[in-house]
């Protein structure tokens, strides 16, 4: 299989996110015009998975833009199963943004946050150093012992993912290291300290590595739910912020950055 750049890889990996529908987390697909936020003020304080970190920081910056009584914190990033654990436990969040429906389902259940909603999709690339010295061209060579692999931790989001797809590929991997983000998988992969690992389609776009789309991960799609929180200190910052991730300049920025549609 031939190597692309990275922006390539996660152009043709957009091309493989299915729209999916109907799930018990989360409600319609994203709205088409953007929300009007009439009194919003104060700050919001915004929890995102790792993956999101690109994209966010960019709509955060719009959102501060048009909402000029609004301070936008700087967003917390981290894994999902992460800060699912530290909302539940009390940190202060206005907004969750999760890399997958599990994780938010914690925060539901545990009465933190309802009427979650789907706001994007991803799938995975297998990323490797630049120049490709492990010469990786397929899933089936992250089995290969003589390769330093690095992969997502089972309890995050994009671990849960690659293991499905490996599980389901019938390739199976010791990993080097099973990291608790996303972030850390590419940094390591990017820094030549692993042959590959694991990431997703939008982690790849403007790094300094080179990846392709494996086969099978048209199957496995993460999809991305987002809610106000139940104790959110601003809740009217909390509900625009998420109209306007759903909103039509929101899915702008998150399509650019790889994002399939939810």
């Amino acid at each position: 299989m031939k190597l692309r750049r990275s922006v390539a890889a996660a152009v043709a990996a957009a091309s493989l996110v299915l729209a999916l529908a109907g799930c018990t987390t989360a409600s319609s697909p994203a709205a088409t015009t953007p929300p009007v936020s009439v009194g919003a003020s104060g700050e919001l304080r915004v929890f995102a998975a790792a993956s999101l970190k690109a994209s966010f920081d960019e709509i955060a910056a719009a959102f501060g833009d048009e909402n000029p009584d609004v301070t936008v914190v700087p967003i917390v990033y981290d894994g999902s199963s992460t800060l699912a654990t530290q909302i539940i436990e009390g940190a202060p969040a206005d907004v969750f943004a999760s890399a997958n429906e599990a994780n938010m389902d914690k925060v539901t259940d545990a009465g933190m946050a309802t009427g979650a909603e789907l706001f994007a999709t991803n799938t995975l690339v297998v990323a490797v150093p630049a120049g490709n010295p492990g010469a990786v061209t397929s899933l089936a060579d992250l089995a290969d012992p003589g390769l330093t692999v690095v992969l997502c931790a089972a309890e995050v989001p994009c671990g849960d993912a690659s293991q499905t797809l490996l599980t389901d590929q019938g390739v199976a991997v010791t990993a080097a290291s099973y990291e608790q983000n996303v972030t850390a998988v590419l940094t390591k992969v990017a820094a030549g300290e692993a042959d590959a690992g694991l990431v997703y389609a939008t982690d790849v776009v403007g790094q300094d590595v080179e990846s392709f789309v494996p086969d099978g991960a048209d199957a496995v799609v993460n999809r991305y739910p987002i809610a106000a929180l139940r104790d959110a200190g601003n809740p009217d910052a909390a509900a625009a912020f998420v109209a306007y991730v759903r909103g039509s300049q929101g899915q702008e920025v998150l399509q650019a950055h790889g994002f399939g549609a939810p």
